[in-house]
Formats: C-alpha cells, sequence, structure tokens
C-alpha cells in the first residue's frame, strides 16, 4: 500500500521544521560556550566555574528550568568579537523549590563585561522580576561597562543606570534579591549587590571596588593590591559590605541555596490549576502538521491540540469571526484563555471566503469580548500568532475594520490578567500589535523557528522597495533590463529575510527565546507559575472602548 498525498505532504513538513530545530540547537550549542575552551580553562584555572556551570549547581536537580535571552546578541558586534548571550545567562528555575530567575555574568565574554546588549537584557530579567513578583539571583562576575561602547550603555534612561533604580525599587515592592560576588565587580557595577537585600563574596576571587589599585594609583598615588582593597576579608570584617563571606564558588553557591530555603510563601493571584493531563496529540505531530509552504492553510485547532491538555479546550463563538480562534484550556493543568490565528481559508455567515491568518471585523470583535471575559474570571491570556495583519479595502474600510481592530487591541492593552505570546509563523504589521506583540507587554515572547516578524513579509516588502528603487533609477536616465530587475529585488529580499527571521529578533530580545515547539507548554506553564505569584496592581478597565 503506497503513501498518501497526506502522508508526503506531513513528511516534507516535519522534514523542514527538524531541519530549522538541528539549526537552532547548533546556534545553541555555540553560545553555550561563551567566550570558547580557551577562556573556559583560563577561568577554571583561577578556581572559578562558568556562568552556566555556577547555574546547574545552584538551580534544583530534575527541576523544570527555562532560559530567557540565549540567542541575544546574535551577530551582532562582529566588529568587536561579538558578544556571546548578550554576557550574561539568565534563567528561570527552582532554588531550594523557589521559583526564581538567576542572572549570571558570563566572564569569559569579555571578562564579563557590558556591551549594550548586555544591558537590555539585564533590564528585561529585572522586568520579568518585577511583573512576576520572583525573587532574583545575581552571580556577578565583570569587568564593567566595555569602555568602546560606553556612549551606548552609560547615560540613558534604558541604559546601565537603570539596573541600580530597579534595585532600589524592587526593593521597595519586597522583592527579593541576592547577590553572590564571585569574581570582578568594579565601579557602578559595585552598586549592584550592596543594592540587593543580601549580599556573598567569595575569597580570593571576588572583589568589590568603585576603583582597582592602578586607578587608585593614578588617582591619589597610593599603592595597594586589589585583595586588601577590596577582597572578601575586608568587605566582610572591616567594611561590612557584605553579609557572606565563601571560600569557594560550590560553597558561596550552597549557602545561596540554604538562605532560599528559609524564605517564607507570600500571596497568590489565584489562577487555576488542576492535575496535568498530556495533550490529544503528541506534541512533536506539530512538525508535520504546519506547512513548509508559508502561504498554505492549515487548522490551528490541530496546532491547539499539541499544546494544551486533553479534552480541556471549550471553544468561544466557534462560528462567529471564524478567522480567530478563542476559547478556554489548560496548559500543564493551568486554566488560560486562547487566542489564536485561524489559517485555513473559510466561509463567513453570508458564504464569503475569507483568507487564513487575516483578522476581520467580526474576529476582531470576539477577540475583544473575550479578552474582557479572561479579565472578568482571572484566566491568564495566550496568543499563538500566525497573522498576516488586518483585512483591507473598501468593504473592510466601510464596516469599521479600524474601529473593530482599535476594540481589540484596547481590550487587549488594557488586560491585566498576564500575557504569554507565542510566534508560531507570519506576525506581520498591525496583526503583531492586535495579537499582544512586544509593546503590549506579554510576560514571556517566544518564537517558534518557523517564525517571521516584520512590517509585511519578505516577498511583499521587496516588490514594494524594488519599485521604489527602479522608479529612482530610471529617473536617474537608467535602463533597467529584466536581469537587472531581478538582481535588485534579490539583493533587497536577501536583506529583508535576514531582518524577518527569529534570530535577528531574539539577537535584539525582540522575543525571550526561540524554542523548539515540544517546548511551549513548559514555558507557558512556568510563565503562568511564575505570573501567580503577583495579584493585579489594578482593577480591569478596556479605557474608550466602543461596542
Amino acid at each position: 500500500m503506497g503513501i498518501s498525498e497526506k502522508e508526503l505532504e506531513f513528511n516534507k513538513n516535519e522534514d523542514l521544521i527538524k531541519q530549522k530545530i538541528s539549526q537552532l540547537n547548533r546556534e545553541l550549542e555555540k553560545v553555550y560556550q561563551g567566550g570558547g575552551e580557551k577562556k573556559i580553562e583560563k577561568l577554571h584555572s583561577q578556581g572559578k566555574l562558568t556562568a552556566r556551570e555556577r547555574i546547574d549547581l545552584l538551580l534544583d536537580k530534575d527541576a523544570e528550568r527555562i532560559e530567557i535571552g540565549a540567542l541575544v546578541g546574535f551577530g551582532m558586534y562582529k566588529e568587536h568579537g561579538g558578544c556571546p548571550s548578550g554576557g550574561v545567562v539568565i534563567v528561570m528555575g527552582y532554588v531550594s523549590g523557589k521559583q526564581c530567575l538567576v542572572v549570571a555574568n558570563d566572564a569569559t565574554v569579555k571578562a564579563g563585561a557590558w556591551f549594550p546588549i548586555t544591558a537590555k537584557k539585564n533590564l528585561r530579567a529585572q522586568e520579568i522580576a518585577m511583573e512576576n513578583n520572583l525573587p532574583i539571583i545575581y552571580l556577578v562576575d565583570s569587568a564593567g561597562v566595555y569602555l568602546p561602547m560606553q556612549d551606548e550603555i552609560f547615560p540613558d534612561k534604558e541604559h546601565f543606570g537603570r539596573i541600580f533604580r530597579n534595585n532600589a525599587i524592587m526593593s521597595s515592592q519586597g522583592i527579593l534579591q541576592i547577590a553572590a560576588v564571585m569574581g570582578s565587580c568594579v565601579a557602578g557595577g559595585a552598586y549592584l549587590p550592596i543594592m540587593s537585600d543580601e549580599s556573598l563574596i567569595v575569597n580570593k576571587t571576588g572583589t568589590i571596588f568603585l576603583a582597582g589599585s592602578y586607578l587608585v594609583k593614578a588617582a591619589i598615588g597610593e599603592t595597594i593590591d586589589n585583595e586588601t582593597l577590596g577582597g572578601a576579608i575586608t568587605h566582610t570584617e572591616i567594611s561590612g559590605v557584605c553579609d557572606y563571606a565563601t571560600e569557594s564558588d560550590q560553597e558561596c553557591l550552597a549557602t545561596i541555596r540554604e538562605l532560599m530555603d528559609k524564605v517564607g510563601a507570600k500571596d497568590k493571584a489565584g489562577f487555576d490549576r488542576k492535575e496535568s493531563l498530556e495533550p490529544k496529540i503528541n506534541p512533536e505531530s506539530v512538525y508535520g502538521i504546519l506547512p513548509a509552504e508559508r502561504s498554505k492553510p492549515y487548522n490551528m485547532r490541530d496546532v491547539l491540540e499539541t499544546i494544551v491538555d486533553a479534552e480541556s479546550f471549550v471553544e468561544y463563538k466557534k462560528e462567529y469571526g471564524k478567522s480567530l480562534i478563542c476559547g478556554y484550556a489548560r496548559v500543564n493543568g493551568w486554566s488560560v484563555g486562547i487566542v489564536s490565528n485561524q489559517r485555513e481559508i473559510i466561509k463567513n455567515a453570508k458564504g464569503e471566503m475569507q483568507f487564513g491568518g487575516v483578522i476581520y471585523s467580526d474576529s476582531a470583535d470576539k477577540a475583544a469580548r473575550f479578552i474582557m471575559n479572561c479579565n472578568q474570571k482571572n484566566i491568564p491570556l495566550v496568543f499563538l500568532q500566525d497573522v498576516s495583519g488586518f483585512m483591507v479595502g473598501s468593504k473592510s474600510e466601510h464596516g469599521g475594520i479600524i474601529k473593530d481592530g482599535a476594540k481589540m487591541v484596547n481590550a487587549m492593552a488594557n488586560s491585566v490578567v498576564p500575557k504569554f505570546t507565542v510566534v508560531i509563523g507570519n506576525s506581520y504589521g498591525a496583526g503583531n500589535y492586535a495579537m499582544c506583540g512586544k509593546a503590549y507587554d506579554p510576560r514571556l515572547m517566544l518564537a517558534w523557528p518557523t517564525a517571521e516578524i516584520a512590517v509585511m513579509s519578505g516577498a511583499s516588502a521587496a516588490k514594494t522597495l524594488m519599485q521604489i528603487e527602479v522608479a529612482s533609477l530610471k529617473s536617474k536616465g537608467e535602463e533597467i533590463t529584466p536581469e537587472r530587475e531581478k538582481e535588485l529585488y534579490d539583493k533587497i529580499k536577501n536583506r529583508y529575510d535576514e531582518q524577518i527571521s527569529p534570530y535577528y529578533a531574539a539577537s535584539r530580545l525582540w522575543v525571550d527565546a526561540i524554542i523548539d515547539p515540544v517546548q511551549t507548554r513548559t514555558y507557558l506553564s512556568m510563565g503562568i507559575e511564575a505570573a501567580n505569584n503577583k495579584k493585579a496592581d489594578r482593577p480591569y478597565n478596556v479605557g474608550n472602548i466602543q461596542t
């Protein structure tokens, strides 16, 4: 018996996405090496562990963990030797059973110096901690600001100084901060551990000072070594700057685990959770469900069944506004409200064909009402994006697409229950915004390797930009042959395709992580558990929303 056309299509889809996942894993393996083997060996020769080794020792064994921003800095700063993972590793996990964030400088990358993207990544960690009332543990080993780029990291609002402002704000909000000085901690960076609630320092390898011995000699003529100036004995016996002195990385991390073991519980937000059930469809089946060709339609309900707990999905207004799927479900036991694009070509109630991935007026209206319902019921929201944008044309404009789209955006933007966004495929134009893009504060913004984030697709943008370029060249008297036109198109499209890649987005922290689709449940579950640590700050109010 031969293989059916449907099975062939499934296998083709599966092959393509597995290739993308293999590429993702290869890039992550490079990132995990930080500054490379020689730098790791040098660190070990100093009696120190790498950032990732420290995190592994600190976190509970066999407990779930997720990394934030592993691909930050991807392809950036090549003229400076690169900055793998932004020179800092951020992981959400459990320490002595308590969920927390760990932020560890990677001293194998430019001695842990701060690039502009390093500051942005650290600020993202603090943002996650503040949004979710999560304890944050800093493992400090940094040479401070990367001086060749100081103008891009030092003076502005979202630069280095914002870190210390957030330290103070988190302290006032009762968010626990523990800092361990496990290497250099110099200049302005010296304030971070001391603005934390408790600080530890490792003898002989940890140092804290506003200016090192060379600068002290130059500034005031004093001759002193770094250990006497700002080592563990100095700061735990003389200055009182640090609270605990430890003799090794291992002892330091064990002490943090003991401190976390004594932390008391806080009030929860009250999100509902029951026993988790495996999805109805094997999560790996999504590899064959998602089309290899982006323009091909598929049923998003099949994708949902690989993510949500079996038999938990209850669809809201199924026969109305069909280009968006809304419904209640559970993910790893957590109650969620799902808003996802439908990629099938469908008929509306009037028998009119509607394109997959496009948001129509009735769909926007449905989503706005569903979002309000989830806020009324204290249910977190999950947005699954494969969206081309809102429907255009005279019929849509006359039907009030702008009004209905604004209604959806207003409801989503004013939502006070936590929001989580997963970019599965396209994330284009205003569709990115309406489906809770980065600008709308999702607690986690995730992307599959199949994601594209841009104003429009590469092909559409290239055609538009090429027309402008051709018109400009013709106005200068240049004759444009079909071959020259194709050359221009290919050049523009290649440049644009690089910018819409999920790696481009992850490098700049537009998304928190690129993940294998089978990891979606884990990331969402841990994100909701984190969000459950903090109640909404204000009552739900959708503002100026027209019904």
